[in-house]
Order: C-alpha cells, then structure tokens, then sequence
C-alpha cells in the first residue's frame, strides 16, 4: 500500500498533490527556490502555521512572506524567542513572562531577579541577538505533556511559566527550541533565525505580571528586527519623526491640555485652547447631525448597576472598571458610565413608540470611565475618561440599510473637513471560535454582518474583513485611517446592534397595530474625543485645518503707537467668526513673527503705518510667507473662502 496523498490547493486555485507530511517549505521549494528562501510561515486553512509543520490533509495553503502581515508577525514572535535566547546567554538565571508580536515589533516582559540591566545594556543584548541570528538555528515544534512541561521549569525555576501551564489542557502545549533556548509556546515561528539582518531594541519599560498592580513588576523590553538593514534604517527615521510629531510633546508646546497626579491619571485637563479646538469640533459635528435628523440628549455620569447588568456591561467589563459606587442606601451601587448606549436605550423606553415615531436619532457628547491599566495609559489616545461623540439611531428593519449609508456619508464628510483622505473600511465580525465572548442569537448576528457588508459594498469602500474584532453585543464597520506616518488608526465606527433592544425589551407598534422590536445603531465618527485630537494633532504636526485652529489670527502691531487700529481690526474680524489674539508685547516685528510661527497659527496681520493710512493689513501665512497687502474686507472674503472649501 502506498503512501497517503493529499491534494494541496493554491490561492490561484491550482491543486497539487504531495505525499501526506509534506511541509508548507516543500510546496514552496516545489514551486520556486527563490520563493522558499522567502517564506516565513504560511496559512494552512485560514491558520498560521509554522511552514516546517507536517501537513497531513487537503488543505488551502497560503504561503507568508515579510510582505504578509502574518509573515512579519512571525518574524517578530520569534524574534522575542531570539531576544530571550541572547538575554539567556548574558544574564544566567533570567525568568520570562510573555514576549507576542504586537503591530510593529515584540516584546518580552522579563525578570531579572538581582542582575542589573538598563538602557546602557542594549547596544550589547542587540550584538548578541545578531550573532545568534547569524548562526540560522532553526526553530523546532515539540508537543509536550503537561507533567513534563511543569517539570521542565520547575526544574528551572520559572514561577511565570509555571503559572502560564497551570492554566493549559494537557494535549494543547507546545514547546519551541531554537540554539540553546526552549520557551512555552503556541507558535508559530519562523523556520531559523538567519532571517533576522538588523535588530533594534527600542524602549525599556516596566509592566506588572499579568497586568496586575499587585503583582511584580517586571522588566519590559520592546524591540524589533527586519531582514534588511536598510529597513530598520528607514523605520528608525520613521520613528524619529513620530517623536516630532507626538501629539504629548505638541499639546503641551500648544498650551492645549495637560494631565495631574492629584486629578489622577488618564484623566486629561483640556486648557482654553484645547477646549476651543474641542469646542469647534463638538459644534461643527453638532451642525451636521441637526441637518442629518438628530436630537440631542444628556445623560448622568454615572448609572446603577442594574442599568449596566441589563445592558451586558457589567458582565464584560465588571471586573475590569472602575469598582461599583457605593451609597448609605442599603445595597445600593452605581458604576461610572462605561457607555452611554443604556442610557439612550432607557429614554426610548420614557413612552411608548409607533412606526411613524422611528427612525429616533439621539446624540450626545457622552463621557465615559474605564479603568485602563497604568501601563497602558499614553497620553490623549489611552485614557480612562474620555467623551464620545455618541448616537444611537433606533429605527424598523427595513429602515437599518438607509440609516447605515447615511452614517456613512457623514463619517466620510468628517474625514474630508479634517484632511484624513486614505481610510480603509473595516468589517469587524464576531469570531465563530469563541462565543462565550458575544451576546445575542446567531440568527440576529448573521443578518447584522451580511447587511454590514452589503451596504459597504453598495458604497463601494474599499473594505477588509476582521474576525473576532466586533463588539460584544455587535458586528461593526471600523474607519482604519492612515495618517501622515503611514500608520493605520481606527477612527470612525458604525455598529448594528439586534441585542440591546432584545435586553432592555424596546418596542413600537406597527402599522398592523403589533408589537415590534426596533434595530439599533452605534455610531461614533470622531470615536473617542481624546483620540480623534491626539491623531489630528500628530497628523498635521499641530498645523490644524483653518477652521478648526484655536488662533486662526495674530495681529501683530509694528508698535504701540497702533495698538488701537490692531483692536478696531480684530473686532471687525469677530463679527465675521474669526478668532485670534494680538500680540502686544514689547517685542519686534521680527521676533512677533517667529513666534506665532512657532505656534502654527494661520495668518499673521502686520499693522503699522501704512495699513492704518489704508484701512488694510498685512498678510503673512503660516509656512508660506508674505501674501501681501489686503483691506480687511479683502481678507475675511479669502478667509471665508478657504473655510467653506474646507467644509463643503
């Protein structure tokens, strides 16, 4: 009897047939050398897959190189093996945590018990990494029994791995090897280390274990590797422009908001300029949702706990948030406001609701609590209070797709007033695989996914699909906005949502004079307020669309002698919506120039003599220079005219 045969099927359809425990490797070597040399893992059934595993059925194969996603994420899981190989080999006795992928590198969380390690140490740990990288070990997958797992790191001393295999089934653990490092772990990995040309270790932090605050803190080091110098090259210029542009750095130069142990951390204080530029952002999307059909409401900051029981809330983010409020009521709690849906949902029940009532639209700028980890806060974009510019359309199934587009439209006129033209729309469905993760009837949950992406498809937006990305109580249609960097931020979000109305037991009656249950829909353009305005920021590196700038003029008078004139101007200009200040320091032209320049507002307003003799100014444009002189009037209808451009 001869061997067993399967068939392997190519992304372009081909078939081929391989003895059964040919590797994803073989098929590539089958194809093209070239190719093989390549490949990093592949995806066997819509799984990775290490390319040096056994394949033994049919199967869809995918081959992954660095320019896959999935092929870099395997380069930079086994290089945090590769890292921890080196860390190994310098400090004798060292204990790991975690090390995964994250979205541009790795790390590893890592204890060094009495040994002595800080930022002087890198430049070593990364000449090691290459010299073991140069050695091309290859890694190798070994199925281990429980028993023997836990016996391998007590026998080592690793209390964290130990803990990590407590709470694995016997017949799921794996053990990879590469040199002289063994490490628990699920994979996959690349096929050697040779891959790995240049390495970098970026940042040392520390992180708690298992992000508890309670527990040790332990030593965290991010790095990451490319298999071409010039690579890391390119992404160390990246990285030294992002420190330009990082929004922390611009906010504070900009005077725009600032953040206080005493107030506690994750909680931004918006200064008067940034409560301007908030300010202009809440009322330019305020405009838009009056013409869109919007009520405004306004809910409390905090809600009993049964509010948040109902709405499923506290079941996914219970013991992850802030703890439960406590009263002299006798069993009474309430929590800080995780969202603002059960809120809305509560109003819709305050009467009764027919067909002709619907679609209801309510908005509100809601802010919101969630306790995000200390290790995990980093300026505006992780905050544990932060405002959402919040709507919840509930309306009749036939109406759910006319909703949906309209949303669209008005997410996409948001990312056209702000200068964000590349997006991606992201169909973020529920994972199949995991459940216990979502609310709701299956049923409910295929009619919300396949009208998500029929609308997105009718729009025609470029589109992927995420598995496992969708809300709890939700699939979802996630704006992915590319910024000036390159880099990938989820923006604007548009949710169906057939189980909330199901919890808090929504109705209206219809035409047949029956009960029915309305649809609802999340919808968040901006997102979260403090995110929008750190990625704006970074974006335009503070140089904000005119309309939107907190100083959108500075007068600068030649001298005292026409400080007068500089405030008849800038009342005019008031009258006409634009706002500024007049620099009446003691200071030269010059040096009045410079520094609204450094503050990157707009148009700059020289008066002196000849501009009083004109009834005129001077105008000089941020970046651009002199543009000239102009009577006021002149100018407000230049001003006025970029503006609308912007808004049109």
């Amino acid at each position: 009897m001869g061997e067993k045969k399967i068939k392997i099927t190519l992304p372009d359809g081909s078939v081929k047939e391989y003895n059964a425990g040919v590797t994803s490797l073989d098929v590539a070597v089958d194809i093209s050398e070239g190719l093989a040399r390549n490949v990093l893992a592949a995806r066997v059934n819509g799984e990775v897959w290490d390319a040096f595993r056994p394949i033994g059925e049919d199967a869809d194969l995918q081959l992954l190189t660095w320019n896959d996603e999935e092929g870099k994420s395997t380069m930079w899981h086994s290089s945090a093996h590769l890292m921890a190989e080196a860390l190994e080999s310098l400090y004798p006795g060292v204990k790991f945590g975690i090390g995964p992928p994250i979205d541009a590198g790795f790390y590893y969380d890592v204890d060094f018990g009495d040994q002595h390690f800080d930022s002087e140490h890198l430049e070593k740990l990364e000449e090691k990494m290459m010299e073991l990288a140069r050695q091309k070990n290859g890694y190798s997958r070994k199925e281990i029994s429980k028993a023997d797992a836990l016996a391998y790191y007590r026998e080592k001393g690793d209390e964290y791995k130990l803990e990590l295999i407590d709470e694995l089934e016997d017949g799921s653990i794996t053990f990879y090897t590469q040199g002289n490092f063994t490490d628990l772990c699920k994979g996959p990995h690349m096929p050697h280390t040779g891959f790995v040309k240049a390495a970098k270790i970026l940042n040392v932090a520390g992180a708690f274990w298992r992000g508890d605050e309670k527990r040790k803190q332990l030593t965290r080091l991010y790095g990451i590797t490319f298999p071409k110098q010039k690579e890391l090259k390119e992404y160390l210029e990246l990285l030294e422009e992002a420190r330009k542009r990082d929004h922390r750095k611009i906010g504070q130069e900009l005077d725009l908001f600032t953040f206080s142990q005493k107030v506690g951390k994750g909680l931004a204080l918006w200064l008067p300029k940034g409560a301007v530029l908030r300010e202009r952002l809440e009322n330019f999307m305020r405009k838009e949702q009056v013409k869109s059909g919007y009520d405004q409401v306004v809910s409390p900051h905090i809600g009993g706990k049964e509010l948040y029981v109902t709405s499923g809330h506290y079941e996914k983010y219970g013991k992850d948030s802030f703890q439960p409020i406590t009263t002299p009521a006798e069993n009474e709690e309430f929590l800080l406001k995780p969202m603002n849906c059960p809120h809305h949902c509560e109003m819709y029940n305050s009467r009764p609701r027919s067909y002709k009532d619907l679609p209801i639209r309510y908005a509100e700028f809601g802010t919101v609590y969630r306790y995000e980890q200390s290790g995990e806060l980093h300026g505006l974009t992780r905050v544990r209070g932060f405002t959402q510019d919040d709507a919840h359309i509930f309306c009749r199934p036939a109406q759910v797709k006319e909703e949906f587009a309209k949303v669209i439209d008005l997410v996409l006129h948001v990312f056209k007033a702000l200068g964000f033209t590349e997006y991606t729309a992201q169909v973020s469905l529920r994972d199949p695989n995991d459940p216990d993760k979502y609310i709701g009837e299956d049923d409910a949950w295929d009619k919300a996914e396949a009208e998500i992406q029929e609308i997105a498809d009718e729009k025609g937006l470029e589109t992927v699909v995420e598995v496992g990305e969708a809300a709890f109580y939700g699939p979802k249609l996630d704006f992915m906005v590319k910024d000036a960097l390159g880099r990938k931020w989820q923006l604007g979000t548009i949710q169906v949502d057939y189980n909330l109305p199901e919890r808090f037991n929504l109705e209206y009656v219809g035409s047949d004079n029956l009960k029915h249950r309305p649809v609802m829909i999340h919808r968040a353009p901006f997102g979260s307020m403090e995110r929008f305005v750190a990625i704006l920021i970074e974006n335009t590196m503070g140089n904000f669309p005119l309309w939107l700038a907190p100083d959108q003029i500075a007068i600068l008078p030649i001298s005292e002698k026409y400080h007068d004139y500089a405030k008849t101007v800038y009342a005019d200009l008031q009258e006409s919506d634009i706002r500024g200040i007049i620099d009446e320091r003691d200071e030269k032209i010059g040096k009045k120039i410079r520094d609204s320049e450094v503050r990157k507002i707009p148009y700059m307003l020289i008066v002196g003599e000849q501009e009083v003799n004109s009834n005129a100014v001077s105008v000089r444009a941020h970046g651009k220079g002199d543009l000239g002189q102009m009577p006021v009037g002149e100018f407000k209808s230049m001003f006025r005219k970029e503006v609308n451009e912007m808004l049109k």
